[in-house]
């Protein structure tokens, strides 16, 4: 890969990327097999001869001078262009990152960051217990990449820790004479292209992706760079000076789980305004036939509640009540699937669990981060369909005029490298999907998080007093208490209850994400309690002092099992970072949402009367049906990921046999 990346590519004279190879079972299985056969590569012993090696520099490179230091790192550019990232070099470079890190930044790098940054520079994932630094760990292949003329792109969640992280880190990349780029949300494309000339740039995965798809629009259907160049030369208006991306060279993705995996069940997707009053016209009237329907007779939902089905009576009750109507009426294919989705806006999509409503506009939440997406719009009218519901202005359609999928453009980059906390439940996927193997890093200290025993209730009700009770109790304490819900509504339903308990606190989801970091810094002082949302915060730290410390940390509350088991340990994560003390518990009820949808009535009343007779095996099961119900919902995400992935292809094959570039 080092050869790839050094001597096969001219940045100065390329769009770089990597042509992306079709997605078959043989190429799946090949992926796999590679990414455990390099992951030998990373043995203990090789691991502890690596760190031996830059820690053996240490005393000579604190005689030097920051000159002398940034001169030793440039001169191994020229021994990685002959020898590649071997062993030894890559050592080298590191340590003295890491003396110009402790000058500059009054941070060096622990030997497990040295670790992490080895397995960055090399192509894969380095698994990192929350709380171990990742964004330090960073800056040690940003810097060693960044040395040989390679662009870096520092990829994160939100702008928020983009900016936070670039502006963190600068000193020690201006010290070495690298240029620090940021993208942010609103900027120009000349802003956009002036920050990804930088050596290294932070940005967010949407930006990114976004800015891509732009410099897609913008190639057409050009064969290749050099036919830009010959453009460049016969035209005025060159093609060739609107490119906002250099290319993809090396990307290193935080929060890697998130953004390879959670993010990319759903396409990225450029858009244009396509004002029609007749589409207007055919959703308002699909939405009022739609509630003309009676739901069992004319319609089922299924047990997932994530799909509605007409019965035979339903439809010719719909051919009936469209029997007057021209245009798309006519049409049964059409009249159906718009009746359809406005029967979904109105059934399966609620109000502060899948969006909110701000400033008279319908804004997504993610589900994954809390957060509110206001650029996000659902597809084929389903997005307007909604809006009726909350009656607000209606928006216009949107025309698709690029797409592309998550799995499609990472897979895109010449090396890409990623870290998180959370990665061994979907190892096998970023094997299978991007090549990335996940290789675990240790912590730098002795984790002293405490699980307390799980407690399953009966009921929400019984839950929620059990909550409001056990944060009245740890309050006394003094100590600080971070409460983890799924939905806002939960969130604030629980605050609710806080309030009228007396107790003060701050809430955290996607009405004060403007607010996030703040509020997130101050969860960890004597006393504070916070409700958050599901990721709200994450790859920020919160800190404790000395006070908290002596009683025991932070506490964390899980009021409910994520649908992702790697959601609950990012929210369990927040507590005993770095060895600090610290505590997490679920209290959870047996008609949390997650097992509606996967697991049959009967058997949840049946365990529900187990645990009201307080026999000792309905807690068990109970527990089991909640893991069952987890590893079920991952599969069924896991599939919409995969199904999204093969749709790209044979959308991309399909415009290739047409003539089109993508």
């Amino acid at each position: 890969m080092s050869e790839l990346l050094i001597s096969n590519v001219s940045y100065d004279s390329g769009y770089a990327e990597q042509t992306v190879k079709d997605h078959d079972w043989f190429n799946q299985i090949g992926n796999l097999l590679s990414g455990q056969a390099k992951g030998l590569l990373f043995t203990k012993r090789k691991i502890k001869k690596f760190i031996e090696k830059a820690n053996s520099l240490d005393p000579q490179l604190k005689t030097f001078s920051n000159e002398l230091l940034v001169k030793k790192l440039r001169v191994k550019r020229k021994f990685i262009f002959h020898e590649g990232f071997t062993s030894d070099i890559i050592a080298e470079c590191f340590a003295i990152i890491r003396e110009m890190s402790f000058r500059e930044l009054g941070l060096k790098h622990y030997d497990v960051q040295l670790t992490g940054g080895w397995i960055l520079l090399n192509g894969k994932i380095a698994e990192m217990e929350t709380g171990e630094g990742k964004t330090l760990t960073a800056t040690l292949p940003a810097c060693t990449m960044a040395i040989t003329g390679i662009p870096v792109h520092i990829i994160t969640v939100n702008d928020y820790l983009a900016k936070r992280d670039a502006e963190k880190m600068a000193p020690l990349y201006n010290a070495f004479g690298f240029s620090v780029g940021l993208i942010q949300e609103g900027m120009s494309p000349e802003e956009r292209k002036k920050e990804y000339a930088c050596d290294i740039t932070y940005c967010t995965n949407k930006e990114l992706i976004f800015d891509y798809l732009k410099d897609r629009i913008t190639i057409g259907n050009q064969s290749g760079y050099t036919k830009l160049k010959m453009e460049n030369i016969f035209s005025e208006q060159s093609k060739i000076d609107k490119l906002i991306l250099r290319g993809l060279c090396f990307g290193i993705v935080d929060e890697a789980d998130s953004v390879l995996a959670d993010e990319a069940r759903v396409p990225a997707i450029i858009s244009s305004e396509s004002k029609n009053n007749d589409e207007e016209d055919s959703i308002i009237k699909a939405y009022e036939i739609a509630q003309l329907l009676d739901k069992e007779i004319d319609y089922k939902i299924t047990a997932e509640k994530h799909l509605i089905e007409f019965t035979e009576y339903g439809l010719e009750h719909l051919s009936l009540l469209t029997d007057s109507l021209t245009g798309i009426w006519l049409r049964k294919k059409w009249r159906e699937e718009m009746v359809l989705q406005a029967l979904t806006a109105i059934y399966t999509y609620f109000k502060d669990k899948h969006y909110i409503v701000q400033d008279d506009k319908v804004q997504i939440i993610d589900e994954n981060t809390g957060r509110a997406m206001p650029d996000r719009s659902w597809e084929r009218g389903l997005h307007q369909m909604v809006e009726l519901k909350e009656s607000v202005p209606i928006t216009s359609q949107k025309e698709p005029i690029a797409r592309m999928s998550y799995q499609r453009f990472y897979r895109r980059y010449l090396r890409l490298s990623g870290m998180t906390g959370t990665a061994k439940e979907i190892s096998k996927e970023l094997a299978l999907v991007y090549s990335l193997d996940v290789v675990r890093v240790p912590t730098h200290r002795q984790v002293q998080r405490k699980f307390e025993p799980y407690m399953i209730l009966e009921t929400s009700e019984k839950k929620w007093e059990t909550i409001v009770n056990k944060i009245i109790e740890l309050n006394k304490q003094g100590c600080p208490i971070l409460v983890g819900t799924r939905t806002v509504e939960a969130s604030e339903y629980i605050s609710n209850l806080l309030t009228q308990n007396n107790l003060s606190h701050k809430i955290l989801n996607a009405r004060q994400d403007k607010e996030e970091a703040e509020i997130i810094l101050e969860a960890g002082q004597p006393g504070q309690i916070t409700v958050a949302t599901n990721m709200a915060g994450r790859g920020t730290d919160i800190e404790i002092n000395k006070e908290v410390l002596i009683k025991g940390g932070l506490h964390v509350i899980a009021t409910e099992r994520n649908e992702s088991a790697r959601i609950d340990r990012q929210l369990y994560g927040r507590c005993g970072r770095q060895g600090d003390p610290g505590s997490c518990i679920d209290i959870i009820s047996i008609e949390d949402e997650i097992l509606k949808p996967h697991i049959p009535v009967m058997l949840i009343e049946y365990t529900t009367r187990l645990i009201n007779e307080n026999n000792k095996y309905g807690l068990i099961l109970a527990n089991l049906l909640f893991k069952f119900a987890q590893k079920r919902a991952e599969w069924i995400y896991y599939r919409l990921r995969m199904d999204l992935l093969k749709r790209d292809q044979k959308l991309s094959d399909f415009l290739s046999f047409a003539g089109y570039k993508e």
